[in-house]
């Protein structure tokens, strides 16, 4: 027969073995050299030396690598926009000379698609506002160069080169207008 003294008696007795489980637990928990507490103490006292060495060095090869990467795209980034304001300023000597029936002279330069020059047969023909609203400078920060008569044409009108020197290979290369 179950008695409510038997009850309690099976409990008092199933009590310790739980503490016991709990104490042990405690222990592997506190303790810095066993089980789950050595973990929990590191992360506790941050990296090593030698972890913060190892991403230092990984983040190191990262940037190499994009550097690498990167700084040959600029440079090519910049010759196509050299070759793209060549274009623009080709097409606005064409509309000049469409209003003109001829291209500006070498002595106005391109300041002649800006303003009217003073060379210019009939002004009146000039058209109103110019025909380019701002002459771009190459993307090395130099001005492009306006020959008449051009190497393979009427005109030509060249940049050179991130070296801002005649000649070169690569980026530093002359870019023209009669070569592209």
């Amino acid at each position: 027969m179950v008695t409510l003294e038997s009850v309690r008696a099976e409990r008092v007795e199933a009590l310790p073995f739980f503490r016991r489980k709990e104490q042990s637990f405690d222990r592997l928990r506190t303790n810095g050299e066993e089980g789950f507490g050595s973990a929990r103490r590191s992360a506790e006292q941050g990296f090593t030396l030698v972890e913060l060495m190892v991403v230092i060095v990984i983040i190191g090869l990262l940037a190499t690598i994009v550097a690498i990467n990167v700084i040959p795209a600029t440079d090519t980034a910049r010759v196509e926009k050299a070759k793209a304001d060549i274009a623009t300023i080709e097409q606005a000597l064409e509309q000049y000379r469409l209003d003109n029936l001829t291209y500006p002279a070498g002595s106005d330069g391109l300041q002649a698609l800006l303003n009217p020059p003073a060379s210019l047969a009939q002004p009146q023909r000039y058209r109103r506002g110019g025909y380019i609203k701002k002459l771009p400078d190459d993307p090395w920060g130099r001005a492009y160069i306006y020959t008449v008569p051009g190497r393979k044409g009427a005109f030509d009108i060249s940049s050179l080169g991130a070296d801002g020197q005649p000649g070169g290979e690569s980026e530093n290369a002359d870019i023209h207008s009669s070569e592209l």
